[in-house]
């Protein structure tokens, strides 16, 4: 009797784990995670406005008082800056992998002037960075990201709908490109 009741316990406690690792892993298989979502926008270096109605990819802005714009980015070839400025309530970033792990987050309040100012690089173009540092950069946040790939989340708040107006170019003038020197 008692090793029936083992191997159901073990046996339901399999199971379980089964199906967690299942969900978790669905994504990827199916090509309907974040990232890749984010790759079917065509917008590769450049922030992309989603709308209240979802795209040809599924994603959109469903929060009524956040606007949000989404940027894929590469790091192969050299650090990815993303740039914003512009008088909004507030905005904040995330930075995510391919593998949508969150690398870094700000916000308008953490930012030096409420400005936007971030370079993404590899560990090994950010030692380059640091060793000669560009007059460019003397204001920037300099973030680590171990995957060459990834993207980043950029929302700005219009609490009323005065502040649309602000919103909306707040997001349509920011920028997410390669950093040349």
């Amino acid at each position: 009797m008692r090793s029936v009741l083992f191997a159901s316990i073990l046996g339901l406690v399999g199971a379980a784990l089964l199906h967690i690792v299942i969900v978790l892993v669905l994504p990827q298989f199916t090509g309907r995670d974040a990232y890749t979502r984010v790759l079917g926008l065509l917008e590769m270096d450049s922030f992309f406005s989603l709308t209240s109605t979802p795209g040809p990819t599924g994603l959109s802005n469903d929060d009524p008082y956040l606007r949000t714009a989404v940027c894929s980015f590469s790091i192969a070839d050299g650090p990815a800056r993303f740039l914003a400025s512009g008088s909004v309530p507030f905005w904040s970033l995330a930075v995510f992998d391919s593998s949508s792990n969150e690398v870094f987050s700000m916000n308008d309040h953490t930012a030096v002037n409420g400005r936007l100012d971030l370079v993404v690089a590899t560990p090994i173009q950010l030692v380059e960075l640091r060793k000669a540092p560009p007059k460019a950069l003397a204001q920037s946040i300099m973030v680590e990201m171990k995957e060459e790939d990834g993207y980043a989340v950029l929302r700005a708040m219009a609490p009323l709908d005065s502040f649309e107006d602000q919103v909306r170019n707040f997001l349509a003038e920011s920028r997410c490109e390669p950093f040349r020197r």
